[in-house]
């Protein structure tokens, strides 16, 4: 394991896979997540999510071997709170509007750490192709009434928790192993588990539910997390940002594939204008 993080921290090609595939782990998991919705609430399954995914980074890393700063503390505190907040706003926005629509809002928060990165014309290129991709992926020709304001306002939330979560990932991103993401998840969990326990009760004890939120847990927070806290220690802030702007392409053909969510010709231009700037910000 640690000659793979070894391997990992010193390829920018393999911490651009890793980061491939912590998004279809991730969007995979939001597929699942979405249809255990009408079971136990948003804030069950984001209960599921944070707390199991806490639970098995920290059987798996045991951080408390290694003591933290007070500096590290502060940080991975706020790291914590910050994916607990994403989480929970971007399945209410699920639970809202549709999957990849949420998910384009959302990534407006790495696009914003692009930009206030970027410095060369090639970046800058990178990103407006982004925003016109996102711009059109959006459905606000003539179809914006059937959003749901409140499900935006959430993905909009979730985007700004996305932004804050880059610049605060990098920051605890040189702690050793997965120390980082185990304290992130615990300190997540801690304020995240109570409230879906007030809202869903003893229906989170349900064997199939934990079951399915077992899953939910490993795909949607476990691995993909561990994943891009590999590909932080190689990748720049600006770089692991428009990798990340190809998650809405990503969780389109997920919700086509698991939720039968197709896209019009318009949508799928989108997607191609985005994936298009997430590859010209990796030529190097």
């Amino acid at each position: 394991m640690d000659q793979e993080k070894i391997k990992l921290a010193g390829n920018p090609w393999a911490a651009g896979l890793a980061l491939l595939c912590s998004q279809l782990s991730l969007n995979a998991g939001a597929a699942i997540a979405k249809q255990l919705f009408p079971k136990i609430g948003v804030e069950g399954v984001t209960a599921y999510r944070v707390g199991i995914s806490a639970l098995v980074m920290l059987l798996m890393f045991r951080p408390w071997r290694t003591p933290l700063t007070r500096k590290q503390a502060l940080n991975v505190a706020i790291y914590g709170v910050v994916i607990g907040v994403m989480n929970l706003l971007i399945y209410r926005a699920f639970s809202r509007i549709p999957m990849g629509i949420a998910v384009a809002i959302e990534v407006a928060g790495p696009l914003t750490v692009a930009v206030l990165s970027a410095h060369r014309p090639r970046d800058f290129v990178a990103v407006c192709l982004a925003v016109v991709g996102l711009y059109f992926l959006l459905p606000i020709h003539g179809a914006v009434d059937q959003l749901d304001p409140l499900g935006v306002a959430y993905a909009a939330g979730a985007a700004v928790c996305w932004a804050l979560y880059i610049v605060f990932g990098k920051r605890v991103s040189t702690m050793s192993g997965g120390q980082s993401v185990a304290w992130g998840m615990l300190a997540a969990s801690l304020f995240i588990v109570p409230i879906g326990i007030g809202h869903a009760g003893a229906l989170l004890l349900t064997p199939s539910y934990l079951l399915i939120g077992a899953a939910i847990a490993v795909m949607s927070s476990a691995l993909p997390y561990t994943l891009e806290m590999l590909s932080m220690r190689t990748l720049s802030s600006r770089t692991f940002s428009m990798f990340s702007s190809a998650a809405p392409a990503l969780s389109a053909l997920v919700g086509m594939a698991v939720l039968g969510e197709h896209l019009t010709p318009t949508q799928w231009l989108a997607i191609a204008a985005i994936v298009a700037a997430s590859a010209l910000t990796s030529l190097r």
